[in-house]
């Protein structure tokens, strides 16, 4: 299951943020700059973690969200699916039951 909401999630969250990518950019060769070797090697290992974090939590955010929007979809069809359609013949065809 978890390659596959990988892959749903993959699909359907496509937000480009160009801004904060050139953000990062800009600060990666300001420390290239300012640190040595060594800093920047401990730096890009805790920024490597910090990004693994942050994918994971994304991925088990989107997994909850789908997990939520699944159960709500399975209570609606438990009560019946809703259609517009049939709401509006019912609407049309019983129009004095709606007064009352």
């Amino acid at each position: 299951m978890y390659d596959y909401m990988k892959a749903l999630q993959k699909r359907f969250d496509r937000q480009p943020h160009p801004e904060l990518y050139a953000q990062v950019e800009y600060a990666q060769e300001e420390l290239r700059r300012d640190m040595d070797a060594a800093g920047r090697r401990k730096l890009l290992r805790m920024i490597d973690t910090q990004n693994s974090l942050l994918a994971e939590s994304t991925l088990m955010s989107f997994t909850a969200g789908f997990k939520l929007a699944w159960g709500m979809a399975r209570e609606l069809e438990a009560d019946g699916l809703y259609s517009f359609e049939r709401e509006e013949e019912e609407h049309i065809c019983h129009p004095a039951e709606q007064e009352d």
